[in-house]
């Protein structure tokens, strides 16, 4: 028995020892969680995706250490890397991506576990600093930015009365944006399409009272639109 450990030792340790040491090899272990947890946390807290990013989140770890063993077996290895490449040409893997986000969010973890089984730890704490400060001004602009604009609606008025004018200056009294963007004259009234900004509910509440009174066939439609650029 002590024989065959012997012989064990020197085969796999030794051959082990030769492409990385212990100490690199744990360090590359302890950078490499760790930035997948600021990663993880990151995602929690600025992803946009719908689905449940606590839980999707969670596949980073396994994810990006996974990748780094591979890296580690086969960097030095030109026959286990083909070998792995014959392998996985066999197997398909299906994932449910419901958001480009997600994605991205992948190969940055699978990126992360490359460098540390590269032996490349500094590459990877440099790297990942500059991703995630691009990506957290990007977040805080596009936030900033969506909330300047989200007051901007496409509103839809079909009646069955033809007094332009007069729906024309309950839209102008109460929002203080409105443009004309297309009229139909139907059969019995007018179908409208505006462009708005409004400031509050209650300006939108006052709108459809008003409009409501012209007639009991008229129906206001309103969608939000902040892409819309005025």
């Amino acid at each position: 028995m002590e024989e065959l450990l012997k012989k064990l030792q020197e085969r796999y340790l030794t051959e082990f020892a030769e492409n990385v040491s212990f100490d690199e090899f744990l360090l590359n272990v302890f950078v490499t969680a760790f930035l997948v947890a600021l990663l993880r946390s990151f995602y929690i807290h600025y992803g946009n995706a719908i689905s449940n990013r606590r839980k999707f989140a969670s596949n980073f770890l396994p994810l990006s250490l996974g990748t780094m063993l591979i890296i580690m077996i086969i960097k030095s290895s030109v026959a286990l890397s083909l070998g792995l490449v014959g392998a996985l040409s066999i197997v398909r893997f299906r994932a449910a991506i419901k958001d480009p986000e997600e994605l991205t969010y992948l190969f940055i973890t699978i990126g992360l576990g490359l460098a540390g089984g590269a032996n490349e730890p500094i590459l990877a704490i440099a790297a990942f600093a500059a991703i995630i400060s691009l990506l957290f001004i990007s977040k805080r602009w596009t936030r900033s930015y969506k909330f300047k604009s989200e007051d901007r609606m496409f509103v839809n008025i079909h009646t069955d009365t033809n007094d332009f004018k007069k729906i024309h200056a309950i839209l102008s009294e109460n929002l203080h944006h409105v443009e004309l963007k297309r009229m139909d004259t139907i059969e019995n009234g007018l179908d409208l399409s505006f462009i708005c900004k409004s400031k509050s509910i209650d300006e939108l509440d006052q709108v459809r009272l008003q409009l409501g009174q012209l007639s009991a066939a008229t129906r206001l439609s309103i969608i939000d639109q902040p892409d819309l650029i005025l």
